[in-house]
């Protein structure tokens, strides 16, 4: 055969999509480095780049404050009426827990005073009981107890008032908006993608425009922590409608229900154990969130938190008021999980429920009226009360002495070798090639147009002027998956071949869940003082659960068919693991990344108070200087971060079950 028929014959030269993109990730990465002098815009971003998103966004708040016109209201006097009406509610619980009723200013005026203690105690206990037995009783004694006698009952009363009130609101509204989203089908996209949104958006993000809006003060520490919570609540009344079998709806179509009474006779008490959990959620991000709203004016157990974070000197006191959170968390948890597990009943086991619901208001209201002749019993007198605040301090100046020099070389290790070029490293990166390789990466997992949205995500930080501090975000919130990722794997391993071991991991788990996320901050700053590695440790405790329990409960997802096939084929023990069970819950696992991911970026904002220099502090300057398009620009930032690892990890995960055939 001639030369030119050889040539004729061989099928034209393709290159694979693939290597393409590659080559092109690697030249915007390693071009600014090579030719620096030609590229210097591809490794740092333009200032007359810089689009001024903050002033855009402040401008359209001043708008919204002071030109947006209903007619006969603005805008602003409509956020005044609903801070108002929010105000007003939680004078209830305030006077109820807190402050008491009182008729008249002069001295003699007449006072009724707040829910006795020795009435709230006996109430929960025995309430408590009726739940979950004398465990769960004990358990509510105690940590009420502690609240009492440590001298933290006037705050944590506050902070209950506004749990309450917060949960009811939460729970109420996020039912409702769960139940239209159920009924329109069109409106549950972009109920979803709203979800979504306020999901990934950092906890101060959500002060920001209330404090412009409303002003500082609880009624915008109220509304914060209600936006904040309530979307779990939306979700899982949606989740728990469509997972109620359809033959129970068309049944009660058969017997003559109107949709009003399928939904409310049928299909809600048909959800009632999945709308109890999210119930439980809803308590659960409200305490977490009440903590965090004291920076503008909340109150309660969370200002003294903060408070103490704030004084050179106050981490006794803090440490005190932390532990008082933690207690009130955990029994509130509890009883809410235990309300979750908590079966109807008919017969005298109904009779004995209602006599417990029954002696526990009577000795709740017979306290508060006793308390009229004995004030002892409205409030616990000082000489009755123990302080620990000098023995926290101890404490502190015990680790101070004896445990410097090993924190420190610890701290001094992580920061000269790991996080200073980490973070040296990253804020360096051209800004080119990480919009590159985010290109790159999302290309290969669901194509052009994903790959495209993925990078408008990312293009937002060194656009509106963020690079360097939204670089700082990235590499704390990277290294910090990564060391929880490793810490979490092995824990998951053990728990999934260990009964005892998952027992005593998901204890741990329960009760790391439960801690509000200020309470991490307190011993890592009295162990590494404050700076990004106080930050790294808090962000690691706080986020490294759900890597440990997806991971259990992947590997225990496993069939055992599997397993037998793997034992069968003459593979070891680890290599069974590595070749059956670790491909097989990879999918479970990298979920749990996901939300090592959201959990991280979470705590990173909360991180700020003790020295880093990310978004989150940002953030946290905004609300000081009342900034919101600084604040709202940074919370953004951190919002497409996490919608980008969301939506990546995602579409990995998917696309890895559909291989395997799940």
């Amino acid at each position: 055969m001639s030369e030119i028929a050889l040539q004729q014959s061989r099928p034209g030269l393709r290159v694979p999509a693939g290597w393409i993109v590659t080559g092109l990730v690697a030249l915007a990465i390693l071009v600014p480095y090579a030719a620096p002098e030609t590229f210097g815009w591809a490794k740092t971003y333009p200032a007359r780049w810089i689009v001024p998103i903050s002033d855009w966004l402040k401008a359209f708040l001043y708008w919204l404050a002071r030109d947006l016109s209903f007619g006969l209201f603005t805008f602003k006097d409509m956020t005044r009426f609903v801070s108002g009406l929010f105000g007003y509610a939680l004078d209830v619980p305030k006077a109820l827990f807190s402050s008491g009723i009182t008729f008249g200013d002069e001295p003699g005026a007449f006072h009724i005073p707040r829910l006795s203690w020795a009435g709230i105690i006996a109430a929960v206990t025995i309430w408590s009981y009726m739940l979950g037995g004398l465990r769960l009783a004990v358990l509510g004694f105690v940590g009420f107890g502690y609240i009492l006698v440590f001298g933290q009952w006037d705050s944590a009363m506050v902070t209950l008032s506004q749990v309450i009130l917060a949960v009811l609101t939460g729970v109420g509204g996020g039912i409702a908006l769960g139940i239209l989203a159920f009924r329109l089908p069109r409106l549950e996209g972009a109920v979803v993608a709203a979800l979504d949104f306020m999901q990934t958006i950092p906890t101060f993000a959500y002060l920001v425009p209330l404090v412009f809006l409303v002003g500082v003060g609880p009624v915008s520490g109220m509304l914060a922590t209600i936006l904040y919570a309530m979307p779990p609540m939306v979700r899982v009344t949606m989740m728990a409608l469509k997972r109620v079998p359809p033959e129970l709806d068309e049944l009660a179509r058969m017997t003559g229900c109107i949709p009003r009474q399928t939904l409310w006779k049928v299909l809600i008490p048909s959800a009632r154990d999945d709308l109890l959990v999210g119930v439980n959620q809803v308590i659960m991000l409200t305490l977490n969130m009440i903590i965090i709203a004291a920076m503008i004016g909340a109150g309660g157990l969370g200002f003294d938190v903060l408070n103490a974070l704030r004084q050179a000197n106050g981490l006794g006191k803090g440490l005190e008021a932390g532990l008082a959170v933690v207690a009130l968390a955990i029994v509130l948890d509890r009883m809410s999980r235990a309300m979750v597990e908590l079966r109807p009943v008919h017969g005298a086991e109904a009779r004995r429920r209602r006599y417990l619901v029954g002696a526990g208001f009577a000795l709740l209201i017979g306290f508060t009226l006793l308390s009229f002749a004995i004030p002892a019993l409205e409030q616990l007198p000082a000489e009755l009360r123990i302080s620990t605040g000098n023995m926290w301090s101890d404490v502190v100046s015990w680790v101070n002495i004896h445990l410097f020099s090993t924190a420190d070389a610890l701290r001094t290790f992580l920061l000269i070798y790991i996080l200073v070029p980490m973070k040296t490293f990253m804020v360096g990166f051209p800004w080119v090639g990480l919009l590159a390789l985010v290109w790159g990466g999302a290309w290969s997992l669901g194509g052009w147009r994903f790959a495209t949205g993925m990078t408008a995500l990312m293009a937002f930080i060194p656009v509106a002027g963020l690079w360097e501090r939204g670089m700082t975000t990235v590499y704390l919130c990277s290294i910090s998956v990564v060391i929880a990722t490793l810490i979490g794997l092995p824990l998951g391993f053990l728990g999934s071949r260990s009964e005892r071991m998952h027992n005593a991991l998901g204890a741990m788990c329960d009760t790391l869940q439960t801690l509000p996320s200020f309470v991490y901050l307190l011993p890592v700053v009295m162990l590494f003082r404050i700076g990004d590695v106080s930050a790294l440790v808090a962000i690691v405790l706080y986020a490294m659960v759900p890597a440990i329990r997806y991971t259990d409960h992947g590997l225990r997802r496993v069939p055992p068919s599997l397993q037998e096939a793997g034992t069968m084929a003459g593979c070891t023990g680890t290599q069974r693991l590595a070749k059956v069970e670790l491909p097989y819950a990879m999918p479970e696992i990298m979920l749990g990344v996901n939300q090592v991911i959201m959990m991280a970026l979470s705590m990173l904002v909360v991180s700020s108070f003790v020295g880093t220099n990310d978004l989150g502090k940002q953030i946290q300057v905004a609300i000081s200087q009342a900034d919101p398009g600084k604040g709202l620009s940074a919370g953004l930032a951190i919002a497409f971060l996490g919608i980008l690892a969301d939506r990546m990890i995602g579409r990995w995960v998917a696309a890895r079950r559909t291989r395997m055939g799940l």
